[in-house]
């Protein structure tokens, strides 16, 4: 059976299933709730600002409100329930952020934070997915679900908003509005998608033809299409290859990442681990200082763990800087800045450290090693 979800972190590449799935749960890294595909480190540490090309997707069902008062409230829940499960693993297989659900719809977008120059794709066949999804819904409740899809596919600011108490990860732009003034142009159980988006599918379906809406909010008319209406056949996209839910190696490196920094493609950040180690690491390298710790038993174990810790530690910063540049990530925050440096110069503190302790014994007390 296909695995629902990305074996690893689509972001960072750390393993979120599995047995080391469960060891990284431990040190606090697992599936982020609103995409599972991304793991909470990445969720948390989104590069902010940006404007990118994306495509969105508003699905909101129709006629839900009139259904209400004769299914009442408890069945009313369940049907809502029942709906977003299934939209939500269309859309997490698809690769989508959930931005948020809306009473009875839901809002997500495509190419951020996993990036995926296929995203517009991926959006009508998140939107395929979710219409056929309606139909087998509708049987298993026997009730007639129908909703109204809106595709659009431009370049919106994704980044964190909100208050001081509050922010979310969403997006704002032009693509967002579009696909929410297209979703109340389609019919029940049509997708609407504009003329970006389509360019990425119309293989699929030659025979549309586009039709000219007048928007509101949209001072240039928008061409669209419409998919799914009565009498059309509504092709199936094939899926794309790729190793989505692929199980792979996991380097000795993305394991220590993964633990004792953030690992986050986009930026660099260390985790309160990798700072409580870099602060243990300083403080047993010069811990042999004191004469009743200068024992051999005493010094050495303390040494190796300075030597250990100080060494992961710049490793780490190491690696994430590596996969940052590749990236194309953006700028560390002032605070993120200063929690490197400092864990850094902890580390190589650490070691001279333990360099000049090995060399006081062995070329000035003329003892060796003990």
């Amino acid at each position: 059976m296909a695995e629902k979800f990305a074996y690893m972190c689509v972001v960072c590449g750390t393993t979120l299933g599995g047995p080391l799935g469960w060891l990284f749960h431990l040190f606090g890294i697992k599936r982020c709730s609103r995409n599972p595909n991304v793991c909470t480190r990445c969720d948390a540490h989104l590069q902010d600002g940006r404007i990118i090309e994306l495509s969105v997707l508003f699905a909101d069902l129709t006629g839900f409100t009139e259904m209400t008062n004769p299914l009442g409230p408890d069945r009313t829940y369940k049907v809502l329930d029942s709906y977003f499960k299934m939209a939500n693993e269309i859309l997490v297989r698809n690769e989508a952020f959930i931005d948020k659900y809306i009473g009875d719809a839901v809002m997500a977008f495509f190419n951020a934070p996993i990036q995926n120059s296929d995203h517009a794709r991926k959006a009508a066949s998140a939107a395929i997915g979710i219409q056929n999804g309606l139909k087998t819904l509708s049987q298993d409740l026997n009730l007639d679900l129908r909703a109204r899809v809106g595709v659009a596919s431009g370049y919106a600011r994704v980044g964190m908003i909100g208050s001081t108490d509050r922010k979310d990860y969403t997006a704002i732009g032009d693509a967002v509005n579009l696909a929410a003034r297209l979703e109340t142009f389609a019919n029940p159980g049509e997708i609407m998608i504009d003329e970006h988006a389509f360019a990425k599918l119309s293989m699929d379906y030659p025979e549309l033809q586009s039709e000219t809406l007048s928007v509101r909010g949209f001072v240039e008319p928008i061409q669209a299409y419409r998919i799914g209406k009565t009498g059309q056949t509504v092709n199936i996209l094939p899926p794309q290859v790729d190793s989505f839910t692929q199980r792979r190696n996991v380097s000795l490196g993305t394991a220590l990442f993964a633990i004792f920094g953030a690992p986050c493609a986009a930026i660099t950040i260390l985790s309160p681990l990798a700072v409580i180690l870099g602060t243990g690491s300083l403080i047993s390298s010069i811990a042999p200082t004191l004469v009743f710790l200068d024992s051999a038993p005493i010094r050495i174990p303390l040494q190796l763990f300075a030597v250990i810790g100080a060494s992961i530690n710049l490793y780490v910063i190491w690696y994430g800087n590596t996969r940052r540049e590749k990236s194309g990530g953006g700028e560390l925050t002032l605070l993120e800045k200063r929690k490197v440096t400092a864990i850094r110069w902890f580390s190589i503190i650490a070691l001279l450290a333990v360099a000049f302790e090995t060399y006081a014994h062995i070329y000035i007390e003329g003892n060796a090693f003990f």
